[in-house]
């Protein structure tokens, strides 16, 4: 079987790759994808989000080594095993980064990745529910929506902020990112919009696209230096797939680094370890590994408006009744409808701290009930200082690899997270909350002293599910950058990574958008086009930044 590209991957970034490399009918595309069907209503319900990402069809389970800054704790790390990769099983949240993330990218030496060169692509990708502007789309395939804020807390949320003295921002998407405003998110006409929904279902009509599910992914084959195919494992047979021009991997943060190193592109010691032969010697590949951590702040409700009173059984039929027949109700919510991004001390130029308002007290990924009327925020810092790997198991692609983000070693990740307990029992302290706001049920009134909070963080905190930046982007003369500015993997030709891997560091927020972005700006690129014109829209840094805190 031949193809012009060959893309590994049907994730947020594949699935981009697939669209816009088959629409002009020239190209014959092929996409390979270990997971199945995103048809199931438990990804097409946005309130179902935490059922998918438990269920083995769709989630491949990875897991952590024991991370030794947590006291030896082996931390879940969700990615997507369907079509629509992590976009088909994640929290739904539409956060681009701040523009400064950008910027940052430029200067660590992703030429041509600044705000001005990627706002372009953000726009491109977006249609946005409430219409566009210099900042957001209004035609693209990717559909934003907010949540309808019904619920008071929400509201309570951001003014509770405003109360603290931070600012209320009017879209944290567009010019300012900084402050309390709503939050937007992947759905549209009550479903979830992932980038299979938006790009790959509709591309899959061409003659030129062909899409192949359950699928494993064995190594790039190379012919010396060029990579000319795939080799891949499907019925318990072993097949060739050539690629006519390049083999793209969008196989995710974890499985495009353990892609490269199993065909030979990574730190030559390793790879000699294992019986592999050295195709180029990167010691990038697998390095440099980021994520985001977070903890839930709980407060008691004194009302009983929260989601607890839906939490059971004739509650949730209620709702999944309702938007079996309607698309409409709290089954067509992620429930993250506010937020907020602050920054942790005077001197800190950009927010470098999240919040994720929720009016429920419970676990992210269902695994707890909530056991009472109670809301939360979740809130973690933007830009942690530890770093990780990702490191071979086997030889073997179908062996998982070892996967260690080092979480909480560096000094100042845990003044960040001494940062976020206090920030936020100041803000939930606020006016607006008053006569909602019983006792806190985590970290606790007791949890006050840096030691204290140090101890329950490191028992208590959970990761974003926002693994990223283990094939960064960077110049040749950068021995830890694995691909350049276009995706192209150095030292060999026809070979190119393009997902939430490239990115030099992690971005402010959530990720699917960005990754989002970087299929969009990557495809120009692999197609040979001018770049969109960079934008010139302006955005803020607060003007104190050096010496105030807010």
């Amino acid at each position: 079987m031949n193809a012009d590209y060959i893309i590994v991957g049907a994730g947020s970034a594949g699935c981009v790759l697939a669209a816009r490399l088959s629409e002009d009918g020239k190209n014959r595309v092929l996409v390979v994808e270990r997971g199945g069907s995103d048809g199931s209503i438990f990804i097409r319900m946005p309130t179902a989000l935490s059922i998918p990402m438990n269920m083995e069809k769709y989630n491949w389970f990875y897991e952590t080594e024991p991370e030794p800054g947590l006291g030896g704790r082996v931390m879940h790390c969700p990615r997507g095993k369907v079509l629509g990769g992590s976009s088909s099983i994640n929290g739904m949240v539409y956060i681009r980064g701040n523009a400064c993330d950008f910027d940052s990218w430029a200067e660590q030496g992703a030429d041509g990745w600044s705000y001005a060169d990627v706002l372009p692509y953000f726009r491109r990708a977006e249609t946005r529910a409430e219409g566009g502007d210099e900042y957001r789309g209004a035609d693209g395939p990717l559909h934003t929506s907010y949540g309808p804020t019904e619920n008071p807390l929400y509201r309570a949320f951001v003014q509770a902020g405003v109360e603290a003295g931070y600012a209320e921002t009017t879209d944290v998407n567009g010019y300012r990112q900084e402050g309390f405003g709503r939050m937007d998110m992947t759905v549209h006409k009550g479903e979830r919009w992932s980038a299979a929904r938006a790009y790959l279902k509709p591309a899959m009509k061409r003659s030129n696209l062909q899409v192949m599910t359950g699928v494993q992914v064995l190594r790039v084959i190379f012919e010396g230096k060029r990579a000319v195919g795939i080799e891949i494992e499907r019925g318990g047979a072993r097949e060739i797939l050539r690629a006519g021009r390049e083999v793209i991997l969008s196989a995710g943060p974890i499985a495009s680094p353990q892609l490269l190193k199993v065909s030979g592109i990574g730190p030559a010691a390793e790879l000699t370890a294992h019986g592999i032969p050295v195709v180029a010697d990167r010691a990038g590949v697998g390095e440099n590994l980021q994520d985001h951590l977070e903890f839930y702040f709980q407060v008691a409700c004194k009302e009983p408006i929260t989601l607890y009173k839906h939490l059971n059984l004739f509650g949730k039929a209620l709702i999944g009744a309702r938007w079996l027949f309607t698309r409409t109700g709290l089954g067509a919510t992620n429930h993250f409808e506010t937020c907020g991004f602050i920054r942790s001390r005077a001197g800190v130029r950009y927010p470098d701290i999240q919040y994720h308002f929720l009016p429920a007290a419970i676990r992210y990924d269902g695994a707890a009930k909530a056991d009472r009327h109670g809301f939360q925020a979740h809130v973690g810092p933007m830009r942690s200082k530890s770093r990780g790997d990702v490191r071979l198991t086997s030889a073997d692609m179908r062996d998982k690899p070892k996967i260690r983000f080092n979480y909480m070693t560096h000094p100042d990740d845990l003044e960040e997270m001494r940062a976020c307990v206090r920030l936020t029992r100041e803000i939930f302290a606020q006016p607006a909350f008053a006569k909602y706001r019983a006792e806190e049920i985590q970290p606790g009134g007791d949890v006050t002293s840096d030691e204290a909070i140090d101890a329950w963080t490191r028992q208590h905190v959970e990761s974003a599910y926002h693994p990223s930046c283990t094939a960064k982007m960077g110049r040749a003369g950068d021995p830890m950058a694995v691909v350049d500015a276009q995706g192209r993997v150095h030292g060999v030709e026809g070979l190119r990574v393009v997902d939430s891997s490239v990115m030099p560091s992690i971005t402010n927020g959530n990720l699917n958008a960005p990754t989002i972005m970087i299929g969009e700006k990557m495809a120009d690129a692999i197609l040979g086009r001018t770049p969109l014109p960079p934008s010139n829209a302006p955005y803020f840094v607060h003007s104190d930044w050096q010496t105030a805190q807010r």
